[in-house]
């Protein structure tokens, strides 16, 4: 569903009043002609503006990143920590202006909604200086280093145009439906509900209309126009075999594949989303699906060309013993016709080729000494019988190897698969941006992920009463259990305390064994003594520290069901175990960090389909430990 000038117009608008005063915190490429941007404000929610040569809308959703962006890093580099200006459209051209600002440059990003679209990086003076698709044709180049040109524009302004402009696309003898399209720049699906709203035949040519008829239309035009750039919307979704569309405004009733929608942003976020995962998934699928068809090829090959060694052989067997049984009933020599005769039975004749005798056995060809006698030929031939079932070992082999490596791609494939989806954003708790879990005490353990949030931890959130923890060995976070009970909860102390271990440097090492150790806040003192300095993130301990050693490496991943909502969790096995709807226990492994985080998405989406929706792949990665990690155990319960 190609986006309309007018509709264009709305979002323009819309999406310039909700981002006044945001700033550019975050860019992520989604594929190819797609940038997600996450906008923020001081005093407001973060927004999620969605950027792409399909369309522009503020979405609700986090796409997990399908295939490189080529301009992510210099729109980055350009736009990250700048502030929105304004959002510009110019008459009705489906080309959208975005003005960025920062204290020491102005920058322009150029959205093209037709043909293929393009995104194009400008400065304040339209220099193009990075864009997504070069083109050169007669009425514009557009390249880096030139000055952007919009495309030449034809019709009329359709938002202000009068009713003698109107009138006058008018003259001409197409049907009215053919004239409104083209004059006016409308998409079918307003040319239609134009023309039913009218009650006028869509094939009267348009010179035939009434003077009552052209008022009839130009009113129903400036009101369908004006409902939709205005935002006097009644929005719904229409899906049908063919294709899916999001109309702003009701249109003809007779549809009853119509579904209502909050806004017409929030259709434009479920349909264009949609096109954009289905997309990735059948970029992903194609190319697994190809391996793996060739792999199975591959496979079949092998097992047919042990099927057709073993044939031979056991032909080549079978003879060798018939010769040795001609020998036992007197014959001693091959060219005997009474053992040509026989030999000629079992599908096999001694021959010459280039004066080499030759003793054919099905396809096989095995050379012989005719002057030979009888038992030594059998004897020759039993070392080719054996020679081929060699050959047997040596394809049963490759056929292993394919089979792994074809489980292997179907599991990539199903990885991959499961790796294109978006998560609903929403608001988190502030312990959501460190590492976090709850003991089987039902306590809050909250941990650093490096120097910034340890020292945002200790700093912002350590209260009287709670336990500060640090592993023994550099490369440490720093945990808090944020325990309000007066007795020491053993249980959750150890638990902790492994929480600490795991997510060190330890893990990455493989180093079992390590002792960690838990102060009181007034043990930890935030200021180096005088003339001492210390890193960031770093405190100094005094007093008696409390010591529990961690003999295993061992942590858990699951989805924990909590006040209604959904939380992806990683911490100890055993209260992660307790508490959530699934699970998979990692320890130190082979798998890198990216790989493992898709491979326990898959995982977890077979458990339910909606977890499919709530966590990007992101979101895995953010909850793992640093390093290579392996599934050791996987439970899928019921919800």
């Amino acid at each position: 569903m190609p986006l309309a000038g007018i509709e264009l117009a709305y979002l323009v608008k819309e999406i310039e009043t909700e981002t006044q005063g945001y700033y550019v915190s975050n860019i992520w490429g989604i594929n190819r002609n797609s940038l997600l941007f996450k906008l923020h404000h001081p005093k407001k929610p973060d927004i999620m503006l969605m950027v792409s040569t399909t369309g522009m809308w503020i979405t609700k959703k986090k796409i997990d990143s399908i295939e490189p962006n080529k301009l992510l890093r210099r729109l980055r580099s350009d736009l990250l920590r700048s502030k929105i200006e304004k959002i510009e459209q110019i008459g009705t051209e489906r080309i959208a202006y975005l003005t960025f600002s920062n204290f020491e440059n102005r920058f322009v990003l150029i959205i093209e909604f037709f043909g293929e679209g393009n995104l194009l990086l400008c400065n304040y003076n339209k220099k193009i200086l990075a864009l997504l698709h070069s083109i050169d044709v007669k009425h514009r180049q557009l390249r880096v280093g030139v000055e952007y040109t919009p495309p030449p524009t034809d019709g009329i302004d359709v938002i202000n145009f009068k009713k003698d402009e109107f009138e006058k696309i008018l003259d001409s003898s197409t049907s009215i439906g053919k004239t409104i399209g083209r004059g006016l720049g409308l998409p079918k699906k307003y040319v239609e509900e134009i023309i039913r709203l009218s009650s006028i035949d869509r094939q009267k040519p348009s010179t035939d209309l009434t003077e009552n008829e052209i008022i009839s239309l130009y009113d129903i035009i400036k009101t369908t126009i004006s409902n939709v750039v205005e935002g006097n919307h009644d929005p719904t979704i229409i899906d049908d075999e063919e294709s899916s569309d999001v109309f702003p405004i009701r249109f003809s009733d007779d549809n009853r594949n119509a579904k209502k929608v909050s806004s017409f942003n929030d259709g434009l976020d479920i349909i264009f989303s949609e096109q954009i995962l289905e997309k990735g998934k059948s970029l992903y699928s194609s190319t697994a699906e190809k391996k793996i068809k060739e792999l199975e090829n591959t496979l079949d090959e092998q097992k047919k060309a042990i099927s057709t060694v073993t044939e031979k052989s056991e032909k080549i067997a079978e003879v060798a013993n018939l010769l040795f049984t001609m020998q036992a009933e007197g014959k001693s020599d091959i060219k005997d016709p009474n053992v040509i005769e026989v030999l000629q039975n079992k599908n096999s004749e001694l021959v010459k080729e280039k004066g080499v005798s030759i003793i054919k056995i099905g396809d096989s060809k095995i050379k012989i000494n005719t002057e030979l006698p009888l038992p030594s030929i059998a004897s020759k031939l039993f070392d080719e019988s054996k020679k081929q079932k060699g050959a047997i070992k040596s394809i049963e082999k490759l056929i292993k190897k394919t089979e792994d490596r074809l489980e292997k791609t179907i599991q990539k494939g199903e990885i991959a698969r499961g790796a294109i989806g978006f998560a609903e954003v929403r608001k988190k708790s502030w312990f959501e941006r460190y590492r976090w879990f709850y003991t089987s005490d039902g306590i809050l353990a909250v941990g650093g992920r490096d120097s910034s949030s340890n020292s945002a931890i200790i700093r912002k959130y350590v209260e009287k009463d709670d336990k500060v923890f640090h592993a023994e060995i550099n490369g440490s976070p720093f945990f808090i259990l944020k325990d309000r009970s007066e007795t020491i909860m053993p249980l959750s102390i150890t638990e902790t305390s492994h929480a600490t271990v795991c997510f060190s440097r330890a893990w990455k090492e493989g180093m079992h064994g390590v002792n960690c150790y838990w102060v009181t806040p007034e043990q930890v003192k935030k200021a180096a003594p005088s003339g001492q300095t210390m890193g960031k993130g770093s405190f100094i301990i005094q007093g008696t520290r409390n010591y529990n050693k961690i003999s295993t490496l061992k942590l858990a991943v699951g989805i924990l069901h909590k006040d209604d909502d959904y939380l992806l969790v990683c911490g100890p096995p055993a209260p992660i175990k307790n508490g959530c709807v699934c699970y998979v226990v990692i320890e130190p492994g082979s798998i890198e960090i990216s790989d493992m985080a898709k491979k326990i998405r898959a995982n977890f989406i077979g458990v339910d389909e909606k977890f499919t929706k709530m966590f990007v792949i992101d979101d895995y990665v953010r909850v793992l430990p640093t390093g290579a990690s392996k599934i050791v155990e996987v439970s899928m319960k019921d919800n």
